[in-house]
């Protein structure tokens, strides 16, 4: 625990309802209580100085794709019937605004919020929302509010929280500008044979070139581009990659 602990849990949200078509998962609002118990294990080590140790401690968090892929977006949702787009957007970050300010009382000082990616271009979406192979753009807006939401939440939490950094990272960048001059050829399909929920089948041979695919299966970016973003997000040496600077200067 002192080195670190990751809480997150496969095809949870912000909201508590994401992922349940996919059956038990921890959302968010559970792995922040999971946080405290780590606080309280902690306490019985460091005494009056956890405070100050959680004060030094990065802390990232990037959640809100499976609200839109394993929620707003399901086929026969009723969630898309209740909000518009604009709206949905908006009951997300109230609800983020309140988890990354319990996050905060908790003693987070250094917070980096993952933007979310091009949701509409992962093979899964093309499939299912794309025309002729190409990007679910309908998918990519309501993201895009999302994001431009996340950044103002950003602004917004600095200005409020004095005694605490927030930045933004911008996960959209790769996908938005030109895979190729990064290496990738293969964009609109996964690297291995993907069963009925659109995961690796684990029967099945990956590809042999998989560092020249975005996707390993029909959701998730290979290691080639994880290490891409990661780079982006550490160093932001373009200006978009973050805001309003990158992790390295977070943590400086």
């Amino acid at each position: 625990m002192m080195i670190g602990v990751n809480y997150a849990s496969g095809s949870s949200g912000i909201r508590d309802e994401a992922g349940s078509n996919l059956g038990t998962h921890v959302g968010f609002n559970q792995q922040l209580n999971n946080h405290q118990v780590t606080i309280s294990s902690l306490t019985k080590t460091l005494n009056d100085s956890t405070s100050a140790h959680l004060n030094q401690c990065l802390y990232t968090v990037g959640i809100g794709s499976n609200d839109y892929i394993n929620d707003y977006f399901l086929p026969c949702s009723t969630t898309s019937t209740q909000y518009t787009p604009d709206e949905f957007a908006g009951v997300l970050i109230d609800h983020y605004s309140k988890q990354i300010r319990t996050l905060h009382d908790a003693g987070a000082r250094k917070i980096a919020l993952f933007g979310l990616g091009a949701i509409g271009c992962t093979p899964n979406s093309i499939v299912l929302f794309g025309k002729n192979g190409k990007c679910a753009e309908n998918i990519t807006g309501a993201v895009r509010l999302f994001n431009g939401r996340l950044k103002s939440l950003v602004d917004q939490l600095n200005k409020e929280l004095t005694d605490s950094k927030v930045i933004y990272i911008n996960s959209m960048g790769t996908l938005g500008g030109n895979p190729t001059k990064l290496g990738f050829k293969v964009f609109n399909s996964s690297c291995c044979q993907v069963n009925n929920v659109g995961l690796c089948n684990p029967s099945s041979n990956a590809c042999p070139n998989r560092n020249e695919f975005i996707f390993w299966d029909s959701f998730h970016p290979t290691e080639a581009m994880n290490k891409i973003t990661a780079e982006r997000a550490f160093h932001a040496a373009d200006p978009s990659d973050a805001y309003p600077f990158g992790i390295s200067q977070l943590v400086a």
